[in-house]
């Protein structure tokens, strides 16, 4: 059964500016938003996360000591993997032909634990944020998934939008 929800409520999340919810018709009805009529962008976004960890998982995943391998390139991977899935996993967004993501993780003392940034590239009608948060969401499951032999307490957090480049909505950069 699908949720309707007031067609005339403000955009969740938005500036403020939006006068309708834009993937619910006026009948409550899902739909898949239609860019056909939007000009091809380039286009790029970049997210990042954080999991924290007992210091003995860091030393583990620093030392390449898990049972399962070495964490950080199978992270990455999945990352990577993950990013080119997200519209299969998101539901109404658009399968974009992505040309390029890239995942990088980063071993932080401070935390202790591992960062996640991920970026995501394509020239299309629709941005990639959720392709670049999809990203840093699945490798740090990952990571997750490889350690939780020694370390159940982990915790994903953190998981945001850093910049967004391209479109007709301009740049996004958090912070500034």
């Amino acid at each position: 059964m699908e949720s309707a929800q007031s067609p005339s409520a403000p955009a969740p999340g938005g500036n403020g500016t939006e006068s309708a919810l834009t993937h619910v018709d006026r009948a409550g009805v899902f739909h898949m938003v239609d860019v056909g009529d939007k000009p091809q962008s380039a286009r790029t976004a970049t997210a990042e996360g954080v999991i924290r960890m007992a210091m003995e998982t860091f030393n583990a995943i620093r030392g390449n000591e898990l049972a399962k391998g070495d964490v950080i390139p199978v992270a990455r991977l999945a990352g990577i993997q993950a990013a080119k899935r997200t519209s299969d996993l998101i539901p109404l967004c658009h399968p974009l032909p992505l040309s390029g993501v890239d995942v990088q993780i980063s071993l932080d003392d401070a935390l202790p634990g591992c960062r996640v940034r991920g970026t995501a590239r394509t020239t299309a009608q629709t941005g990639v944020e959720m392709e670049a948060l999809t990203a840093v969401s699945v490798a740090l499951l990952t990571i997750y998934d490889m350690a939780k032999a020694i370390d159940r307490t982990m915790t994903i957090s953190d998981i945001l939008l850093l910049e967004k480049r391209g479109g007709t909505r301009g740049e996004f950069v958090r912070g500034s």
